[in-house]
């Protein structure tokens, strides 16, 4: 089978499209590539639907938490609390046992112990924790002269917060919110490495990789096609979300505006 082939057998492989077995003997690096780069679009599809949902959780969360209602900072504490207190494999095994039990008890809960929806629930708030808490921090930063200036021009309650608090807070929570995105996207690889089970071997890029790792007894050819589609798609994250940080800086003189920084967290 020529490279081609391959790539037209195993290009979609993890969605249920192409060959139906995986190769058994005598892998090729065309074939390793090919499964581990199918096995991507799980990684893109959890990250970037986590990411889009957990935006507005994540606003609604730190919103909550500066709030002057008790009880809804309090729960939002909690909230962000459990979630970044807790290791999010964790988090993955707790949701897909208590998804299973809620089957148990009706079959319309059996679609929840799917990783595409139950595995996205759980990247969802996890996310929006994390996210909630850089979203505060930033509501905090807020210089108190652009609230002053907003009252002072009419501004009051959604339309203040619309037109002034809101881009301050995207502006000055960018930087970081870019750092969680692209840690969220790596997350991912925990999905189906917890306790969501694979079906008919339709895995992410961790899964295929580490497929190829057993089968050969050598991790020193798939493991660096995994990190190396992982550092491609970071560094699309950081263009993507560096445009979307010029546009929120346009306003801004060119040494005033903030630069994007990569750093990592060592541990979820």
């Amino acid at each position: 089978m020529s490279c081609l082939e391959t790539i037209q057998a195993y290009g979609l492989r993890s969605i249920g499209i192409g060959e139906r077995l995986l190769p058994a003997k005598d892998f090729t690096l065309c074939e390793q590539f090919t499964l581990i780069g199918s096995g991507l679009i799980w990684n893109i599809y959890f990250g970037l639907f986590a990411l889009a949902t957990g935006f507005f959780l994540a606003t609604a969360v730190a919103l909550g938490k500066g709030a002057r209602n008790p009880v809804v900072r309090k729960a939002s504490e909690w909230f962000i609390f459990v979630f970044r207190g807790s290791p999010l494999f964790i988090q993955f095994f707790f949701a897909y046992f208590f998804f299973l039990s809620l089957k148990s008890v009706s079959p319309w809960f059996d679609v929840l112990t799917a990783a595409w929806l139950g595995a996205l629930i759980v990247l969802f708030l996890n996310t929006a924790a994390y996210s909630g808490e850089i979203f505060y921090g930033a509501l905090r930063a807020i210089p108190r002269g652009d609230v002053e200036a907003a009252d002072a021009y009419g501004f009051s309650g959604w339309p203040r917060f619309r037109r002034i608090v809101w881009p301050t807070m995207l502006r000055l929570a960018w930087p970081a919110y870019t750092n969680e995105a692209i840690f969220l996207f790596h997350a991912t690889t925990l999905v189906f490495f917890s306790g969501f089970p694979v079906w008919q071997q339709r895995g992410d890029a961790l899964y295929y990789a580490k497929y190829f790792a057993d089968k050969t007894f050598n991790p020193f050819v798939p493991y660096p096609i995994l990190a190396g589609y992982f550092i491609l798609l970071t560094l699309a994250i950081i263009g993507v979300f560096g445009l979307a940080n010029r546009y929120l800086n346009r306003h801004l003189p060119q040494e005033a505006r903030r630069r994007l920084t990569f750093r990592p967290n060592l541990i979820r």
